[in-house]
């Protein structure tokens, strides 16, 4: 599969943080999922991608071309949407458009027109007139009309009620149908990228201490509930997040298809119980483990 987007010792510093370095990969016709706390980094990354902020090293390479000799190249083949909608509040959806249009050598008027149509965005309504969730579409609508190769969207859905956090989900995965398109997403709403995302990556601290898709990480990641004496050391050993309670004992396994077979006869037992854990478990779950 073709990578996209390649980060090489990506790092930006500021007094009491540091991003980096990164390293990051990212095939076509994929949506990745960038999840992380507040503060973890995550818009400090996709801004970097862009040279929106500046990076102190590294390499960003987009489609092929490299952001330092190709920024005006790559930012034409790039939509942007971030948490924050900023328009000139008292110009119309329309004037919004043309004035955006000019940035872009192949901007579709006809695709923005039938993306508000789509999203129900009246082009007459001045900025200043649209709720939060029709901003956001209309970012969308703005940032699609020109055909971008990727798509970066940073914690979009943010303060959004859940049915239209649901439409613009549901676009996300419309816009990555196309193989030849990607998009990488931030949220700290991990049920959002358990909804749309091939794969997953987890940044904390600056860091990234995760990167995998996401089937293949939920079919990993189990916790297993056992009786006393029923496990050998060895495996009891190699479960984290351990607990002991009057029900039984507990503990997390991120490598469940190396000890399936072994559990599969102490399942038909009962005497081991596979509980299956979401996005927000694993998050949880590498956090603390990263900073004991």
């Amino acid at each position: 599969m073709n990578k996209i987007i390649e980060v090489k010792g990506l790092i930006k510093k500021y007094t009491n943080f540091q991003l980096g370095p990164v390293d990051l990969e990212i095939p076509e016709g994929c949506i990745v999922g960038l999840i992380g706390p507040n503060g973890a980094g995550k818009t400090t990354l996709i801004k970097s991608m862009l040279n929106l902020i500046h990076r102190d090293a590294g390499l960003v390479k987009i489609a092929g071309l490299d952001l330092n000799e190709h920024e005006r190249e790559i930012k034409d083949n790039v939509g942007y949407v971030g948490e924050q909608q900023y328009f000139y509040e008292d110009k119309k959806v329309s004037w919004l458009g043309k004035f955006v249009s000019g940035f872009y050598s192949h901007w579709n008027d006809g695709l923005f027109y039938k993306l508000l149509e789509k999203y129900q965005i009246n082009p007459k309504k001045k900025a200043r007139e649209l709720s939060k969730g029709m901003r956001v579409k209309l970012s969308f609508a703005m940032a699609m009309a020109h055909n971008p190769k990727v798509m970066l969207l940073d914690e979009p859905t943010s303060g959004l009620d859940p049915i239209i956090r649901r439409e613009i989900l549901e676009e996300m995965r419309n816009i990555a149908e196309d193989e030849k398109r990607s998009v990488l997403i931030s949220s700290h709403i991990t049920e959002d990228i358990d909804r749309i995302a091939d794969y997953v990556m987890y940044l904390l601290d600056g860091k990234i201490i995760l990167y995998s898709e996401k089937d293949t990480l939920l079919a990993e990641w189990k916790r297993i509930h056992y009786a006393d004496g029923v496990l050998p050391d060895h495996l009891q050993g190699s479960l984290f997040e351990r607990k002991t309670t009057v029900f039984g004992n507990s503990g997390i396994t991120s490598n469940y298809s190396a000890i399936r077979d072994f559990l599969a006869p102490l399942i038909s037992k009962g005497e081991v119980k596979i509980e299956n854990l979401g996005l927000d478990d694993i998050l949880i779950c590498l956090v603390g483990r990263c900073r004991k």
